[in-house]
Formats: C-alpha cells, structure tokens, sequence
C-alpha cells in the first residue's frame, strides 16, 4: 500500500459536550472529500458520525456506511449520496470496514469507538495487518488512553517487542497528512486478517 484511498473513522453516535469534537469531524470530512479519499464508517447519521458523513457528501467526495441490522432504528443511517452496506451483526459489520480501509482513524467516541480502536491496536500488535492507526486526539479527549498505554508499558505489559504502534495527531489538518506520511514507500506485505469466527 503507498497511497491511502480509503479511510476507516470510529466515531460516536453522539456528539459530545464540546463544539471542537463536531467541528473536527465536519473539518475531517472536507478534508477526505478535497482528497478524493472515500470515507469508511459506521453508517449511523447522528452525532458525529452524521457530521463527518454529511460533510464529506456536502463536499462531493464519496462514503460508503456500514451499519448493522439491529441498529438501523438507533443510528438512522444516511441512504441518500452514499453506499450503504446493512451487516448481519456487529462482526460482519467490523470484517467489512477492515477489509474496505487502508487506515484507521479514531476520533472523540464512547465504548463501541474505543473498542473498535483497541481491536485495531491488538491485530496490529500481533502482526495480523500493518495498515496505519491513528488517535485523532481532539482537544486532548483520547489523553487518558494514551496516559494508560504508557502505564502499560513502563509495567512491561506492553513490551518492546509487543510494541503498540499508532499515530496520534492533535490537530485536524494533520491526519490525512499524517497517513498519508505513514504508507509513503511501503510495499503492501500484509497477511490477511485470520480472525476466528466467533471475534468476526
């Protein structure tokens, strides 16, 4: 892989309590849209989910939304500018973002977003995919997690050789360029993701 054509944002279904969080997201989404780069993403059309897809559509770019069935009722995903995949579970629903992304993107997000983004981290620590990982740490909202990665490491539960490796970017602009930094000259050599049945 040396160019990203796809990315895959978690992000929350809510929008937060600070303006910085939605007007990352918005930001994110022209952004993706000017660079021709297809957003990935959890389908829904609230919160910041909705912002970022809505912003990327607004600026002619292309999103495909991947939502699970059961969802559907909570999320209210976008059928209207964008390519919309329905999964039968949430497994089959993180399979097929996995498989569509050249990268990974965590913006401001709940449970389901740091479990999405910590799923990522462990197949990466593992070997299973060496596609970039990256903590869009808004207004320092991901501070607490990067706070506890590094107490995981000076307790030597994350050894050197079990390195965490991810990127982190502070400000909006940063990201695209961040990645795109990242992939620069890399030769695709990924294994595919051998995932048991019962994670995805």
């Amino acid at each position: 892989m040396s160019k990203i054509n796809a990315v895959c944002v978690y992000c929350g279904s809510s929008a937060g309590t600070e303006p910085a969080f939605g007007e990352a997201a918005g930001c994110l989404g022209r952004i993706f849209a000017e660079n021709g780069v297809r957003l990935i993403y959890g389908g829904g059309s609230v919160g910041l989910m909705g912002i970022l897809a809505d912003a990327v559509l607004a600026h002619g770019g292309k999103a495909t939304g991947i939502i699970p069935d059961f969802l559907t009722q909570r999320e209210r995903p976008r059928r209207l500018g964008q390519d919309l995949i329905v999964t039968r579970d949430m497994h089959e629903r993180k399979r097929t973002m996995f498989e569509r992304a050249d990268a990974f993107v965590a913006l401001p997000g709940g449970i389901g977003t740091l479990e999405e983004l910590v799923e990522q981290l462990t197949w990466a620590q593992l070997g299973r995919h060496r596609k970039p990982i990256l903590i869009a740490n808004i207004d320092g909202y991901w501070d607490p997690l990067l706070t506890l990665v590094a107490h995981m490491r000076e307790r030597e539960f994350v050894p050197d050789s079990l390195a965490v490796n991810f990127l982190v970017a502070e400000r909006v602009e940063d990201i695209l360029p961040t990645l795109q930094e990242a992939v620069r000259g890399r030769v695709e050599a990924e294994e595919p993701m051998a995932i048991p049945a019962e994670r995805m």
